[in-house]
């Protein structure tokens, strides 16, 4: 039978043949690219900047593992062990709690698109590039955005919050815990507990900060959490995470319209990675590579242990603090309590141009830094560090 099937393989027949024939009808107008018949090159560089983190031993090596089905058992066993991860990191026993296919964007509009319908009321607070992406979001999908805009390096207290939801009764705030345009970390205890009281649900970007410093979703009232992979967690970038409160859900699956996206459609989305109860239906095809970096990465942090790596951030940072003021550099954030310890925003000296400071240090160290973002270009030059290894240190007596 076997032979059979080879020699008929093997014979395509007259058929076949005229189908080869149209296939090849046609001369290629375009040859192979000259660059992709040369080997890949990449620069050894320790990165320093915002994001994405070089990536630890172990989670390259994940990389290499062969790939297998995403609707494999081993696979769903992969992705519960990232969500209980997950769940770790943020310190929730929320269901609901997931991996979105695509950056932290991805997990914003995830937010946005499944909470907000068009004409709900949306408070914004906007002190720095991620504020202004939540807002833009929010007008495209027809929501009443109401942003509490600050100046780069501002923070929101509670008063100033309350007044907002007093005056404009939104069903959701957004907030940037870590606001690596700037380097501000905002302040949480309380807010949770702010806007249950007006019936808003509390949403918050974590990405720059989440491992970073101290953060708890449950016992901080947080309703909607999102972060990204490639900062603190050195993983790939390319896959965010979420999760969403009993309240957040009830919000969202009692919605009068669809979601504007069927990608990011939480109940879909749900369904896959196991959160509902029910058979698993496929959904999308998910990076199957860069999930198994994901679960190595938050094996990590599980083996650190969170609030080693919450110390460790801590110390780092104030290390690289104090040598950066000795070398007579000021510190973009003034108060030490609002400083972000994962990324730290130096102000550029007078009379230098931060391009020039960046070029200098990428092409002298083979470091990478970067300047402002958004509302704070060129005022700020970012530099942060590596978080599972203390690179910071690396860098010190370069500067």
């Amino acid at each position: 039978m076997l032979q059979a099937l080879v020699k008929s393989s093997a014979d395509p027949g007259p058929q076949a043949a005229g189908w080869v024939q149209t296939m090849a009808s046609h001369k290629l107008l375009v040859p192979p690219p000259k660059a992709l018949l040369k080997p890949l090159s990449i620069p050894k560089r320790l990165l320093l900047g915002p994001g994405p983190s070089n990536l630890a031993p172990r989670i390259m090596s994940a990389g290499g593992m062969q790939i297998i089905g995403p609707m494999d058992k081993e696979m769903y066993q992969i992705m519960d062990e990232i969500k209980e991860g997950i769940q770790y990191m943020f310190q929730t026993r929320n269901p609901l709690t997931l991996v979105i296919t695509g950056s932290g964007h991805c997990a914003l509009e995830a937010a946005l698109v499944n909470v907000l319908e068009p004409g709900d009321s949306f408070l914004v607070g906007v002190n720095g590039i991620w504020g202004q992406r939540a807002m833009d979001v929010g007008e495209r999908m027809g929501a009443r955005v109401h942003p509490m805009t600050k100046d780069p390096g501002g923070h929101y207290t509670l008063q100033e919050v309350e007044e907002g939801l007093a005056q404009h009764k939104p069903v959701l705030l957004f907030l940037t815990h870590g606001e690596s345009s700037t380097g501000v970390l905002q302040p949480l205890d309380g807010f949770g507990e702010l806007c249950h009281r007006y019936k808003c649900l509390l949403l918050v970007d974590s990405v720059a900060s989440l491992g970073g410093t101290p953060l708890y979703m449950d016992q901080q009232g947080i309703d909607i959490l999102y972060s990204g992979s490639q900062k603190v967690l050195n993983a790939p970038p390319g896959t965010s995470f979420i999760s969403f409160s009993d309240k957040a859900k009830k919000k969202m699956y009692s919605r009068k319209t669809k979601p504007f996206s069927f990608y990011l459609d939480i109940k879909w989305l749900a369904n896959f990675w196991g959160c509902d109860d029910q058979p698993r239906m496929y959904h999308h095809t998910i990076p199957v590579i860069s999930l198994y970096g994901l679960r190595e990465s938050l094996a990590l942090i599980a083996e650190q242990g969170l609030e080693n790596s919450w110390r460790q951030h801590r110390e780092a940072t104030a290390y690289l603090h104090r040598r950066l003021q000795a070398l007579g550099l000021q510190l973009f954030v003034k108060d030490p309590a609002l400083r972000l310890p994962t990324v730290t925003a130096v102000a550029v000296p007078a009379g230098y141009d931060w391009r020039d400071i960046v070029s200098y240090v990428l092409d002298h160290f083979d470091i990478q830094i970067i300047g402002g973002l958004g509302p704070s270009t060129g005022k700020p030059a970012e530099v942060t560090r590596c978080s599972l290894c203390d690179s910071t240190r690396n860098v010190l007596p370069s500067l």
